[in-house]
């Protein structure tokens, strides 16, 4: 991933082993994301949830939450980093499946998305699309 002169600066919001969390981290993303338009919020919104959830559902701690928005063109970069060096998987779901869309979300809102692996664990990041509100 590149760096944009015109990035805003980094958020890191470190997780909590405790899944009730997902509310704080979804308040704390919306605090941290002002001046994007409220729609492409949603979707930030959703790709933040799916990755974090992963994390309290397959992943180890230490875990962590990484945003920042580029505002040429409009990117919000989400990336979660976790001690687990285990890969997230595209797979088809059907209408039945009770779980196991996390990811094809992911890859329909996100421009991009990767996994990187670390020493410890890897990163998952996906590229958001978004324009700025006036």
């Amino acid at each position: 991933m590149k760096s944009n002169a015109s990035s805003g600066p980094a958020h890191v919001l470190e997780l909590d082993r405790d899944v009730a969390d997902l509310g704080r981290v979804r308040r704390w993303t919306h605090a941290a994301l002002t001046g994007i338009h409220q729609d492409d919020l949603v979707d930030v919104l959703l790709v933040v949830t799916e990755l974090v959830s992963n994390v309290y559902d397959h992943a180890r701690f230490p875990a962590r939450l990484w945003l920042r928005a580029a505002a040429e063109p409009c990117v919000v970069i989400v990336s979660v980093e976790d001690a687990s060096p285990s890969t997230p998987v595209l797979r088809p779901s059907s209408p039945d499946s009770a779980r196991g869309r996390g990811m094809m979300i992911v890859n329909q809102l996100a421009k991009r998305w990767g996994v990187v692996q670390r020493a410890v664990g890897k990163s998952v990041w996906a590229l958001i699309p978004c324009s700025l509100t006036s």
